[in-house]
């Protein structure tokens, strides 16, 4: 079963960190918007489809395609998005994300991953797989936060070809500097990560493993923020060793070091081979250039279909015919 998570986080409405969309003002709300558009195939939180400021569409899109063409199961988990979703959802009762610069980010962390716990011990008995993805804008940040006060070095990726990269490295050192800390200070406390320096979708996430039973296959679809979730969970339980699964655009984005942090934390993977260059629509060939990239479960859900029968081939055309009925709505 898929199962996406969408939360939100303060850090989100600083100028020029997240690329989730086009209005800065709309940038918190995006989240639930993204569960809107892979159930219904646009937005009902917000009356715009979610962009980023270039005009490049959610990647939920593609989650959209693949949940389609392969009538895959899918749950929306509530886990302190500023608004609720409009298709059925359940809810953990998070808060969204306080700024870390500032005080704790997630200070219910703990009552968060309970929550979660309960909730995955009552859902999934007869599920044999589990796939989580997540919809958090600014989430990159926090999962920078993550890696670095537990010691792994490396830089996340970016929804857009420009990386935020300073800006990023600021809210890390104003972050540590409010604790005392530096990199690794925290390297055996991971909760204590995310209370402090992390987000409701990582509280909720690790949360819903733990209720996991042991011979669940689980698969964290996204890119490095599930790598900050994996590197986490390695902390509190060792023997669970999650599946990666994202896109080629984050593998190959120079900016990050997803390649690099997925073998030192020894995580196998998978890259959805999407590509979009003879796509019709400039919103989805420019997905080639480095726009958007990952997220909302995209290059999961391509994995997720292919284990139903359905091509890569299939879930792209598909996706080139809801952009093709969106931009068709809104002409």
């Amino acid at each position: 079963m898929f199962f996406l998570f969408i939360s939100g986080t303060e850090i989100s409405k600083i100028p020029g960190l997240s690329a989730a969309g086009a209005n800065p003002d709309v940038v918190p709300l995006t989240s639930p918007a993204d569960a809107d558009v892979i159930r219904f195939g646009f937005p009902k939180a917000i009356d715009c489809f979610p962009m980023d400021p270039e005009g490049h569409p959610t990647p939920a899109i593609i989650t959209r395609a693949a949940i389609i063409e392969a009538d895959i199961p899918v749950c929306v988990v509530r886990a302190g998005s500023y608004l609720p979703p409009a298709p059925p959802y359940v809810e953990t009762g998070a808060a969204f994300g306080g700024d870390p610069t500032l005080g704790p980010s997630v200070p219910e962390a703990r009552n968060i991953f309970e929550a979660s716990k309960h909730l995955a011990q009552n859902i999934t008995s007869h599920t044999d797989m589990v796939m989580l993805g997540e919809s958090i804008p600014g989430g990159t940040t926090t999962a920078l936060l993550a890696l670095r006060a537990l010691g792994v070095d490396g830089m996340v990726s970016s929804g857009g070809p420009a990386n935020p990269i300073d800006l990023k490295e600021r809210i890390l050192r104003d972050s540590f500097a409010r604790l005392g800390i530096k990199s690794g200070d925290l390297a055996d406390q991971p909760m204590r990560v995310v209370e402090e320096l992390g987000d409701p979708m990582q509280a909720s996430v690790l949360g819903f493993i733990s209720g996991l039973a042991p011979n669940v296959e689980l698969i964290l679809a996204g890119g490095t923020q599930m790598i900050a979730v994996a590197a986490l969970l390695q902390k509190m339980d060792p023997s669970r060793r999650p599946l990666i699964a994202t896109t080629k655009y984050v593998a190959q984005d120079i900016s990050s070091s997803f390649n690099e942090l997925t073998a030192s934390l020894g995580l196998q993977t998978y890259i959805a081979p999407l590509d979009f260059s003879n796509s019709a629509h400039v919103g989805l060939r420019d997905y080639e250039r480095g726009y958007v990239k990952e997220g909302v479960g995209a290059g999961g859900s391509v994995l997720y279909a292919q284990r139903l029968g359905v091509s890569v081939e299939a879930v792209i055309e598909r996706t080139n015919s809801l952009y093709s009925q969106f931009a068709d709505k809104n002409s």
